[in-house]
């Protein structure tokens, strides 16, 4: 079953290689007609019942509408995602344009988090993050396919020589990373459980939200910079904000409200461009259901 498994992992990478070859329209289109399949096979409940959660005053259709063109730009980068790991540099630097870079050129050779929310056009974000300040960081959790993750891997150490943190190895490595002066490409608006994390509003919802962000800016002695990969119709734009003056203030609970304020704005902006499809509500405060239950 393992070797099977593994057959059908180097299959996919093959056909991915193959696809990379092809037009980015053509891509796009592609993706967008597997984001369809996805949404009606794949994770639409889930993505359903978090739209449900965040805009409950947004009618039924409007939200099913919404969701699936949250799978389409899904699916278009999961295509495209075959430029950033076989194409040429060239071209999947073409892809990636780069706004606000002003905030970060002021800030080099000095620690700063850059604060980047799950939106679908993360990882192309990231790469020309990457390319443009070599040896920034970021955290990278294993793939449990071990053919995914080297394929990962190669998309992430490709630009600029970044250095990989585990996010098993704690706290105590990236906070030496920052105090070296580098940039921490950090993504910290997922559900990872109850430890390290706090009940804070996001669309009125509680969810738990990590504490991590004003933790590692205090310790590390960080700037915090904000900042959103924005799907374009063709391609990529890396949109940088300026850095948050009097982050963080002391108050954890309102530093990490702020923080999800500032996601909830940016979601308001692309909506379809969020990952709604990850279960951001599945920790509970005590006595709570799940949302994702099925009834």
């Amino acid at each position: 079953m393992v070797i099977l498994r593994r057959l059908g992992s180097w299959l996919a990478v093959a056909l991915l290689w193959l696809l990379h070859w092809l037009p980015t329209p053509v891509l796009g289109a592609m993706g967008r007609a597997l984001g369809r399949l996805l949404y009606r096979f794949g994770r639409g409940r889930v993505t359903d019942t978090n739209l449900a959660l965040c805009f409950p005053e947004m009618p039924e259709a409007e939200r099913k509408a919404l969701g699936r063109r949250h799978f389409e730009a899904l699916g278009r980068n999961a295509i495209e995602m075959s430029v950033m790991w076989f194409g040429s540099d060239e071209r999947v630097l073409g892809l990636v344009s780069l706004t606000g870079r002003e905030h970060l050129d002021r800030l080099r050779g000095k620690p700063v988090i850059l604060l980047v929310p799950h939106f679908v056009g993360l990882n192309m974000g990231g790469a020309r993050i990457a390319h443009e300040y070599p040896g920034s960081a970021s955290i990278y959790s294993r793939q449990k396919n071990p053919v995914l993750d080297r394929l990962f891997l190669h998309g992430r150490l490709r630009f600029g020589s970044p250095i990989l943190l585990s996010r098993q190895d704690g706290m105590r490595s990236i906070v030496k990373t920052l105090r070296e002066g580098r940039l921490l490409y950090f993504l910290p608006d997922m559900d990872f459980g109850p430890r390290d994390a706090i009940f804070a509003p996001f669309f009125g919802v509680p969810a738990a939200t990590v504490t991590a962000l004003p933790r590692l800016a205090q310790l590390g002695r960080a700037t915090v910079v904000p900042a959103i990969a924005v799907q374009r119709e063709r391609g990529y734009e890396m949109v940088v904000y300026p850095p948050w003056e009097g982050y963080p203030s002391g108050d954890v609970e309102a530093d990490v409200r702020r923080m999800n304020a500032f996601i909830e704005e940016r979601v308001r902006e692309i909506p379809e461009q969020y990952f709604w499809a990850h279960k951001r509500f599945k920790t509970r405060p005590p006595g709570e259901p799940s949302p994702y239950r099925r009834k």
